[in-house]
């Protein structure tokens, strides 16, 4: 089956992880796959971080790089076709106005079976059911907006928003693939039949991402480490756990390592430092080098006010490292049962002000959990079983295509 796979490949974000993850695994199960995706015609250069030692400190040296899609995925097995776009960052995309003639002609060229649109948040995602109907071509999404369920705050109320608008153009797509009951049920509530949405939760490759040695306590000379990684920005409700770390007093032997960037990150830098034990790493492109923090550390924290569902989150959880995070999107049902501790999104800097320091004193609650998390993403988050419902969708979607045009003749 050949698949036009419509995503991301910049700037670093969870929608790339997962058209990097799902195209490559698609490759390796034998599907033929056209990888399309936006891109600006004058490129700018993106950072690089290299992480180094200097009088036994842990250092970390910014460098200016181009882009290199070799590094995205299989380009030896993967057709590329760039779309125009005059910008495009983690949350949103805005393409040219000939997009969508260069889209058309692009399928139009390429004849595939299927199209799989990991949605970028652009206009061209409501113009795709009406390109592909007029082409013949079964339509399939995967929707990534976070949430917060209970709408308890400004944030969550400019998501459901999102989901509001999308609603009735995703009921113009065959499938539209969810990562959880509570988004299904919402764009149900919004008009999107039951059958057309399907939930296929997000997945990691545990081989990859696994326990395992790691130098990072030597190199930052700390006994417990504490970890984030994701976007600074005002979703990801990054000050509330900074100041919910600072009212901890965690004292010199541990260190909260925080690995991404965004708008937020000069503001909070200048107010939280080395002396409150905080240590920005920024940016971090190498995916060894994040898998290393990860089993180096002993607690991974997420404090989003939204979210869908975290593949960093899920990541950690496969390193064996024990997780709090709130129950904003699926997060909460991703730890539920025991797998690890979930917090309220209101409140956050004094529920970890009271917790943070229980993991300190009491290591072995973070094996406990790191093990129980690891057993979780085995039981329903694998990569692979992902994979193989995407498989069953695409198959069910072109046989009812089949299906549909021969009534149609009739």
């Amino acid at each position: 089956m050949h698949i036009a796979w419509l995503g991301k490949k910049s700037p670093f974000c969870g929608n790339v992880t997962y058209s990097r993850e799902v195209t490559n695994m698609l490759l390796d199960r034998g599907y033929q796959v056209s990888f399309i995706h936006f891109a600006q015609e004058t490129t700018h250069p993106e950072r690089r971080e290299q992480w180094s030692l200097e009088n036994g400190h842990w250092k970390i040296q910014a460098q200016d790089f181009q882009f290199n899609s070799d590094s995205f995925g299989d380009t030896q097995r993967t057709k590329e076709v760039p779309l125009p776009c005059l910008y495009k960052s983690q949350i949103y995309t805005i393409p040219t106005l000939k997009s969508s003639k260069v889209l058309m002609r692009s399928l139009q060229a390429l004849k595939p079976d299927l199209v799989h649109a990991s949605l970028t948040l652009s206009p061209l995602d409501f113009l795709l059911p009406e390109i592909c109907e007029e082409l013949n071509l079964p339509l399939v999404a995967t929707f990534h907006p976070p949430f917060d369920r209970k709408l308890r705050n400004l944030t969550s109320g400019t998501q459901h928003l999102m989901y509001q608008i999308y609603a009735p153009f995703l009921a113009n797509y065959d499938r539209v693939i969810v990562f959880s009951q509570i988004q299904k049920d919402l764009l149900v509530k919004l008009g999107v039949t039951s059958p057309q949405v399907a939930i296929i939760p997000n997945g990691v490759d545990v081989q990859k991402y696994s326990p395992g040695p790691s130098h990072l306590k030597s190199q930052l000379q700390s006994d417990r480490i504490f970890v984030y990684q994701g976007r600074i920005a005002t979703e990801k409700n990054v000050e509330a756990m900074l100041k919910g770390w600072k009212k901890a007093r965690m004292g010199e032997n541990c260190r909260l390592l925080l690995v991404g960037d965004g708008p937020l990150a000069p503001y909070l830098q200048g107010l939280y430092g080395l002396e409150d034990g905080i240590i920005w790493a920024g940016f971090i492109g190498d995916e060894d080098k994040r898998i290393e923090i990860l089993r180096g550390s002993d607690v991974f924290i997420l404090p989003s006010l939204v979210e869908g569902l975290s593949l960093s989150l899920l990541e950690a959880m496969a390193c064996g490292v024990a997780c709090i995070a709130t129950d904003a999107g699926a997060d909460g049902e991703v730890l539920e049962n025991g797998a690890g501790v979930v917090l309220k999104t209101q409140g956050v800097s004094s529920q970890l002000q009271t917790l943070l320091p229980v993991f300190r004193d009491h290591p072995e609650m973070a094996t406990v959990l790191g093990k129980k998390a690891r057993n979780r993403v085995l039981e329903k988050y694998t990569l692979d079983e992902n994979i193989t419902h995407i498989e069953r969708l695409y198959i069910d979607v072109v046989q009812d295509a089949k299906i549909a045009v021969k009534l149609h003749l009739n």
